[in-house]
């Protein structure tokens, strides 16, 4: 097989990717390991700062977004039984807007294959060799048989574990990473949300986060250990735990659980995201806490960037985007990385916080609850930065 662009991963970084390049008349072949009903059931967290809205809304993908999409002003913050609204639609003119992961790329998939674009599901990526010469190449299983891709450019879309960011050499990539001392206990719920906007909670019990998939379905997070034991929490003693930690700052309706999960929390970024003619996008290069909400919005920031170098490659023969995409792309990484820091540290419990921690956080949250700067700051970052 033979293409210009060859992408790993069929989600939302190398299926935009693919849509982005057809768009430009650049061919692409999407290699996916699992099956397409996997990679459209499989559960992610979706939030899309404004820009990335508006561009699948450009590029054909926003029909059901426009219907579905809950689109949020701001957020609210709940603390010692208060709540305290940031606007950012007042702030800053921008919204958010809860759309799940699954439905986007429900949406690409079928826009891209409508399209004409070619995505192997099943497609199992074993090896990428030649990336420091001029024809890289894709070793992948599908249907029983062992085939190659050839092609000019590979993008690894293929997350943290999968083979892109391992084919780059030892000693070319730093790996900047840290852990946290806590994750979240997610839960889905038959039960309308407590508020019209998403709720971070700060309590001294730890953090909570109300939030929505619709509008009689919640999705609801506890800060708890990283190793906990799901079946320790019954339905009944979540509940319990997200009305303390709302602190009466509003009522918390009850319902069916639906799905229940513990989501460990990490950053990380590897530098440079290039080597040769392998280019990363995505979880391949960079993993944040979800309290910031950047996921899919950093992936696809990646693939904008890429893909105009990649036009500026093929049609006008120039490599300098190629060559400043690590540097481009790594700018917004790293202010991504933080702002999820920020959100973390502002309403998380760490075990080994003093009195004094506490007291900082909760100056931190009235600062912000009472300072225009301060929350049009806050508004900027979480809505989403301009692309450069």
């Amino acid at each position: 097989m033979r293409t210009q662009v060859g992408i790993i991963g069929a989600g939302p970084a190398g299926l935009m990717l693919a849509l982005l390049l057809r768009r430009e008349g650049i061919d692409a072949v999407v290699l996916e390991s699992r099956s397409r009903a996997y990679v459209e059931q499989r559960v992610r967290a979706g939030l899309l700062e404004q820009w990335a809205r508006d561009l699948l809304v450009e590029i054909g993908a926003g029909d059901r977004l426009q219907r579905e999409g809950m689109v949020h002003d701001g957020i609210r913050l709940s603390c010692l039984g208060r709540l305290h609204a940031i606007d950012f639609r007042a702030l800053v003119g921008r919204t958010v807007t809860i759309y799940d992961q699954k439905e986007v790329v429900k949406d690409l998939i079928a826009l891209l294959i409508e399209r004409g674009g070619e995505v192997l599901f099943e497609a199992e990526a074993t090896a990428v060799d030649g990336i420091t010469r001029d024809a890289p190449a894709i070793r992948f299983r599908h249907g029983g048989a062992e085939t190659t891709l050839d092609c000019d450019i590979v993008a690894g879309c293929d997350g943290f574990h999968g083979i892109a960011r391992p084919a780059i050499p030892d000693g070319v990539l730093t790996v900047y990473e840290r852990g946290y001392p806590f994750g979240w206990l997610g839960i889905l719920s038959e039960s309308p949300p407590p508020s019209d906007e998403l709720i971070y909670a700060y309590h001294e019990r730890g953090f909570a986060l109300f939030s929505m998939r619709a509008p009689t379905v919640s999705r609801l997070y506890l800060q708890c250990a990283p190793d906990e034991d799901v079946e320790r929490w019954s339905d009944a003693r979540i509940f319990d735990e997200l009305e303390t930690r709302l602190g009466g700052s509003c009522a918390l309706a009850r319902g069916r659980v639906l799905q229940k999960g513990v989501t460990p929390m990490r950053s990380v970024v590897v530098e440079p995201m290039q080597h040769g003619r392998l280019f990363l996008a995505g979880d391949s290069a960079h993993i944040q806490p979800p309290t910031g909400a950047k996921g899919m919005n950093l992936a696809f920031a990646d693939v904008v960037y890429l893909s105009r170098a990649l036009v500026a490659h093929y049609r006008q023969g120039r490599s300098d985007g190629l060559d400043a995409y690590s540097r481009t792309c790594l700018d917004r990484v790293w202010k991504a990385q933080r702002f999820s820091w920020f959100m973390t540290q502002l309403l998380h419990r760490f075990p080994d916080e003093t009195a004094f921690d506490r007291r900082r956080q909760l100056a931190d949250i009235t600062y912000l609850a009472g300072s225009t700067a301060a929350a049009t700051a806050l508004a900027e970052n979480y809505s989403g930065l301009p692309l450069a």
